[in-house]
């Protein structure tokens, strides 16, 4: 429990200070100042409190990082014509971000014909002509609709460079 009560404060008095010319000049204070008296305060809360609290931060991180991004690498650290990871799980409304690593140029381009239904894949992919040729260059995507999409690097598609992203 705290406790706070009233005090007296007193401010010393100063003599025979110096001027700035190097004058003497005396000056005297002194004052005096009381404290109003504040009620006593305390501070308790109970472990099913704390746990509550607790509880919701927990869930506001969790909801807090279904709104992050996940990276995908194009190209291996070692090489490779692959995307890291090639096959993943992400929620509805996630942000992928595609990230030039090596081997480039790379892009990304959605198969037409294994997306869900409805979701045109010419507005999610990179145009085939255009080509992230830079390391740390990056393409994003934001995908809503719930299913399995495939995806490929139009470049290295022949060399297996192929990827699946499920929506939940």
């Amino acid at each position: 429990m705290a406790t706070v009560t009233s005090a007296a404060v007193a401010i010393p008095s100063f003599t025979g200070l110096k001027a700035a010319n190097g004058t003497s000049s005396k000056v005297n204070a002194s004052a005096k100042v009381a404290a109003t008296p504040f009620p006593k305060m305390s501070i308790k809360a109970s472990m099913k409190e704390i746990g509550v609290a607790v509880a919701a931060t927990a869930a506001s991180a969790l909801l807090a990082s279904n709104a992050m991004a996940l990276d995908v690498l194009l190209g291996s650290d070692d090489g490779g014509l692959a995307f890291v990871p090639n096959n993943f799980s992400i929620a509805s409304g996630e942000k992928i971000v595609f990230k030039n690593n090596a081997g480039f140029p790379h892009n990304i381009v959605f198969d037409e014909d294994e997306i869900p239904s409805g979701v045109d894949a010419s507005k999610i992919s990179m145009d085939e002509a255009d080509l992230l040729n830079a390391p740390g260059e990056t393409y994003a995507v934001t995908l809503t609709e719930k299913g399995t999409y495939s995806f490929y690097c139009s470049p290295h598609q022949g060399a297996g460079m192929v990827g699946k992203v499920t929506v939940n």
